[in-house]
């Protein structure tokens, strides 16, 4: 006889008439034999671009997301021998060979190091990891959420940090850090939202995010009130920072960030297939044996945090976290076991790409904000052209 045990592959974005509609793919496996008993949610994938588990099975799709990692080493080694200053390959290499092999430093250029040790890798890997923690946040509020126009910043947590880097800029005698009010600010901003959406005992998606839309705003407009208040020099530090970018990037932001994001993605990444459940609605994952408050608390933690510290070190950058998970559905398709590991390696090599471009394009850097937003928007009119009458309606 038999033995079966069911498996579900959830979170594909259908949205009929502007509403996420929940299907699955029930998979039975017996005896290392794999059968897929097809269903209406087989022939949206094909109309998205997916394939489904029948002719794109797991293995495909392991080899992307080791191609996806090839891509991302091969775009940080090209990126790090770029610049306004001329280097040769060669002694841009022998460089870092130089450091990670614990070297004799004294006999590469002071220069040289300066340049590519203290300067490039270390914003090449922030970049990388800020890229990686926005996508990674997008896909895992778009999963909740139910809503592939969710970006990372739903809940208010850009506004919460602008107005706490503002506070640091306008007022450095009593808010002494700007990372760190940035970072507390964004977080609150989160943690009041989920505190006004939540009502006896549960916390509806529709009302947190209204929740998140108003805490943003409120935060939105103390912000644009301390700018009035604050002088010239104070007025333009905060634009530049709310327009984004590595200008300052150390090693002590990849050191404060990049463990936190490598955390935050191995628990997201092995609560991947409970999001799946969870894209399915509160009553399905309670059906699933599955309780959507706790897991959906913890979810909307890790993400906010990866979320607020990003931000925090390098200021709101757009479109990453609304773009990558789309791009990686596109790919893989649904499962969210392989679409968070492929948005940290798209979302890393997307903005190597442009902070590599804001600070070669000119001999005064671009921000990178502006960069991801006059890249980001063709793609979302791509999308809304090419699949917007399957997945908007």
């Amino acid at each position: 006889m038999m033995n079966t045990s069911a498996t579900y592959h959830i979170n594909c974005y259908n949205l009929y008439n502007g509403r996420y509609r929940e299907e699955c793919i029930r998979t039975t496996r017996a005896e290392g034999d794999r059968m897929t008993e097809p269903t209406g949610f087989d022939h949206l994938l094909k109309k998205l671009g997916y394939e489904t588990s029948g002719g794109f099975g797991e293995e495909k799709k392991i080899i992307i997301l080791l191609s996806l990692a090839a891509v991302l080493f091969i775009t940080a080694s090209v990126a790090v021998v770029l610049g306004t200053y001329n280097i040769t390959v060669a002694d841009v290499y022998h460089t870092i060979l130089t450091h990670l092999t614990f070297g004799d430093i004294g006999g590469i250029p002071r220069l040289h190091n300066t340049i590519v040790w203290d300067i490039r890798v270390p914003r090449i890997i922030l970049a990388t990891s800020v890229g990686g923690a926005l996508a990674i946040a997008g896909a895992i509020f778009q999963g909740v959420f139910r809503n592939p126009l969710v970006e990372p910043y739903i809940l208010g947590v850009s506004s919460g940090a602008a107005f706490g880097a503002a506070l640091g800029i306008v007022f450095p005698a009593i808010f002494f850090s700007i990372q760190i009010f940035a970072f507390a600010f964004g977080a609150l901003a989160v943690t009041l939202a989920y505190v006004l959406a939540r009502s006896r005992g549960e916390t509806p998606i529709v009302t947190l995010i209204l929740a998140g839309v108003i805490i943003g705003s409120i935060f939105s407009a103390f912000v644009s009130l301390l700018k009035y208040l604050s002088d010239d020099t104070a007025l333009r530090e905060i634009t530049f920072w709310l327009m984004g970018g590595f200008y300052y990037a150390t090693w002590n932001d990849v050191i404060l960030l990049a463990p936190v994001v490598i955390i935050s993605f191995l628990i997201l990444w092995s609560l991947g297939w409970k999001l799946n459940v969870l894209s399915m609605g509160d009553d399905e994952a309670r059906a699933l044996g599955v309780n959507p408050e706790k897991y959906k608390f913890v979810v909307i933690a890790l993400a906010t945090a990866i979320t607020a510290f990003a931000v925090s070190l390098v200021g709101i950058i757009a479109w990453v976290g609304l773009m990558m998970p789309h791009a990686s559905r596109m790919l893989l398709g649904p499962d969210n076991r392989f679409v968070i590991p492929a948005s940290l390696m798209m979302g890393g090599c997307y903005l190597i790409v442009c902070d590599t471009l804001a600070r070669t394009l000119t001999t005064a850097e671009i921000p990178v904000g502006i960069l991801t937003s006059i890249l980001g928007a063709p793609y979302l009119c791509y999308l809304l052209r090419s699949k917007g009458r399957v997945i908007f309606g």
